[in-house]
């Protein structure tokens, strides 16, 4: 597997614009294409939130009903959420402009918002907007670009990636892009994020392979404790590679299956990087605990501690504030057993070891914790599982971003 640069439009057939239709934002794309040359088998997993805005409502159809999707048209600046049956109908009205410009079946476009919630779209400006990105389409790094950078609200910059591979003698490629800086929380952390391959997939395989892998990668962020009502992943595969089709799990699909996470985690991890307000990427990875279950369940507890995010934010290693999230996240285990550590390009620290800390340099510490991006090694010692969580740490900004978002 190799990283190679690109996003939506590294894979073959697919292409993808962005364009400015004023939704919300006056003077920056705020809208977005991806298509492809030809139908996909598609997969996509959903916000747990009970209140779900209209677009996840479509995309749940199309993906659960439609035998294929060709389009994704994404607006930023307004959520379609809580906007009841005019908003639904908006979806309809989206999907069958796009439809009539790109001559494919009103059944195989997905939508997307991100956004204000409670907001009517401008049915009128989101139509102009498909016009435009219909004819701005493009298989170039600039089309990938443009719909990278019109999908983002309060993000302070775009977050793309893309791998190839080999399978059966043949080159594929798994592009992406993501957006997400606020609001997000496990449980499909808003968050928007848009893989592209030209795999050859059965499509229930392709819906297995993403359900299972968001556990560890999507679902092991948070940056604020809100889950979205918006939150979306979806995945389209073209079939464009010319691999002789996966149907099975056998070792192809595992092949796949390992590229799919690294693009997963690396966006997960960029969203993480970017909230909003933060300074800091803020990893906590727990290791020999003694199960999978435990060792994720005090991850997330941990990179969602607002005292630890404080923390992280003042370069203070204020080690107790860890062992406190680690004691009320409900999994079971023995304080004086854990070993805690901070890391970074800086360094690498022991803080905590048999129930008390360990005679430790401030200063030392402090200058780990004062990188762009820092982790908390949580030793359990007790097992052989583990898992790696993502958050950032929490500043200032963060209330100044969020107290006058709307306006």
């Amino acid at each position: 597997m190799k990283e190679i640069k690109g996003g939506v439009t590294a894979a073959k057939g697919f292409l993808a614009a962005g364009a400015e239709a004023n939704i919300k934002y006056k003077d920056r794309k705020d809208m977005a294409l991806i298509y492809s040359e030809k139908p996909c088998v598609t997969a996509g997993t959903f916000t747990s939130n009970i209140v779900k805005a209209a677009c996840v409502t479509w995309d749940q159809e199309i993906v659960d009903n439609s035998p294929y999707a060709q389009a994704v048209i994404v607006n930023a600046g307004i959520a379609n959420a809580c906007t009841g049956k005019q908003g639904y109908e908006y979806c309809d009205a989206t999907a069958k402009k796009a439809a009539e410009v790109l001559d494919i079946p009103k059944e195989s476009v997905l939508v997307a918002s991100t956004g204000v919630i409670g907001v009517q779209l401008p049915i009128d400006k989101i139509v102009k907007g498909v016009e435009l990105l219909a004819a701005a389409k493009s298989a170039d790094r600039a089309g990938a670009q443009a719909a990278a950078e019109a999908i983002m609200t309060t993000d302070t910059r775009d977050k793309q990636m893309a791998v190839t591979f080999e399978i059966g003698g043949r080159a594929v490629t798994i592009g992406g892009m993501c957006k997400g800086s606020g609001m997000i929380h496990p449980n499909m952390c808003t968050m928007l994020a848009f893989i592209t391959t030209d795999i050859a997939i059965k499509k229930e395989l392709l819906q297995e392979a993403l359900r299972e892998d968001i556990q560890d990668t999507y679902n092991m962020v948070s940056v604020d404790g809100d889950t979205s009502t918006n939150d979306t992943v979806l995945v389209l595969a073209n079939g464009m590679a010319g691999n002789e089709e996966i149907t099975e799990k056998n070792q192809d699909y595992e092949k796949f299956v390992e590229a799919l996470h690294f693009v997963n985690e690396t966006l997960a991890k960029k969203m993480a990087g970017d909230g909003e307000g933060a300074t800091a990427l803020f990893e906590a990875k727990v290791i020999h605990a003694d199960t999978k279950e435990q060792a994720k369940t005090i991850a997330k507890s941990v990179i969602c501690s607002s005292l630890t995010k404080a923390a992280i934010f003042g370069h203070d290693a204020n080690w107790g504030r860890i062992l406190c999230a680690m004691g009320y996240s409900g999994a079971k285990f023995n304080p004086e057993a854990v070993e805690l550590f901070f890391q970074s390009k800086s360094g690498n620290i022991q803080i905590y070891k048999d129930g008390v800390a360990v005679n430790y340099s401030e200063e030392e510490a402090t200058k780990i914790l004062s990188d762009e991006e820092v982790t908390v090694l949580i030793d359990m010692k007790s097992g052989e599982a583990e898992a790696c969580a993502w958050g950032c740490d929490l500043s200032y900004d963060y209330v100044r971003i969020n107290a006058d978002y709307r306006s």
